[in-house]
């Protein structure tokens, strides 16, 4: 990990909205650092980013997450307390052609209330009370630029943000290289050394409840399907705060099917999806139909290998963080946030001292 910058911790940029970066803005607002928060979206969440139909909320990114990690194990218990959260599933399957059997998950899985992007819009909110920060949704920035008083940001149509003294990226490192590329040597290596997977989501609500699946419960909530194309699926109207809504279903596709497939039409994706769904049911049960479908892709859904590097920083001020450098979590994305935000913190107090001890 290379050195933080000596630069006063005063006024960062941090780009990307989703989980990382909003932990990240909490933190260092929480400590009196002036945050601004960029992100391409129309709103916050990145992966935990939830599809809103007139009849339906769907979850396309992540279905649900664990806790490992102490720290993020408090901030669920906030989150639990205040109802922004609950376990789910409670009943999981694996599923085949051959039948479904129960699958015996040994972490306990919590999803957001009443959809997954409430946790991520409750840290958008809470990092807004804070004095001194911002957010600009629809925001796509492609530009850094280096000036004497500190970091300027440039978007899509041309506008300026800034001066910064420091900039924090939580996007995908591929979407991260052109940014930092004419300026750190050392941070455009790490993007380029960590490949990103892809993966299509896709969804569909149904005019009628499924049936019972062969060997299975009427109450299942997840399944784990083996099938080349399909990964997992998951039942939207199971999870909590979203009983009155009809049968809608996630499914998930492996991540080698996604990328053979990564440039198809998303109709042609979700058709095939289903199709895969329906082979774990006996031939000839008689399912119900799709109201309406599609398919979302995720070009870069997770790293190809985890990495032992939460974040990292260069000495002219720029870092990177996200779950793009470890394991694809929840947590891992607000694990890294979090820590990045706190490097910075205890760097900024040690080179306070540091000047303070050196007047004397």
């Amino acid at each position: 990990m290379t050195t933080v910058t000596s630069a006063p911790l005063s006024n960062v940029a941090v780009v990307g909205a989703g989980m990382a970066g909003l932990a990240c803005a909490n933190r260092l607002a929480e400590h009196g650092v002036a945050v601004t928060v960029f992100d391409k979206a129309r709103g916050p969440g990145g992966r935990m980013s939830t599809k809103r139909l007139d009849q339906a909320q769907l979850d396309l990114g992540a279905q649900a997450f664990t806790v490992r990690d102490p720290a993020f194990r408090d901030a669920v218990a906030d989150w639990l307390s205040s109802g922004l959260v609950a376990p789910w599933p409670i009943v999981s399957y694996q599923a085949s052609s051959s039948g479904w059997q129960l699958h015996h998950d040994p972490h306990t899985r919590y999803t957001g209330v009443p959809r997954m992007s409430a946790v991520t819009r409750h840290l958008a909110d809470r990092f807004q009370t804070y004095p001194q920060t911002a957010l600009h949704l629809a925001t796509r920035i492609e530009a850094l630029q280096r000036s004497p008083n500190g970091w300027q940001l440039q978007d899509a149509q041309g506008r300026g943000y800034g001066p910064f003294d420091h900039v924090v990226l939580t996007t995908p490192p591929p979407q991260a290289l052109p940014l930092v590329a004419p300026w750190e040597t050392t941070l455009a290596e790490a993007c380029r050394a960590r490949d990103q997977r892809s993966c299509w989501a896709a969804w569909a609500v149904l005019d009628a409840t499924l049936p019972t699946p062969p060997g299975g419960q009427s109450d299942w909530q997840m399944a784990r399907i083996d099938h080349p194309a399909l990964r997992l699926v998951s039942r939207n109207q199971t999870k909590p705060g979203r009983e009155r809504q009809p049968e809608s279903l996630s499914l998930m596709a492996h991540l080698d099917w996604s990328e053979t497939h990564l440039e198809d039409d998303p109709q042609a994706v979700a058709a095939l999806l289903w199709a895969a769904f329906t082979a774990s049911f006996p031939a000839g049960t008689p399912l119900p139909l799709r109201v309406t479908s599609s398919a979302h892709r995720w070009r870069y859904a997770q790293p190809s290998t985890a990495d032992d590097q939460l974040y990292l920083y260069s000495d002219s001020g720029l870092a990177m963080c996200g779950d793009s450098f470890t394991a694809s979590r929840v947590e891992s994305a607000w694990v890294s946030g979090t820590q990045s935000a706190q490097a910075l913190i205890d760097r900024s107090v040690h080179n306070r001292a540091s000047s303070s001890h050196s007047n004397k």
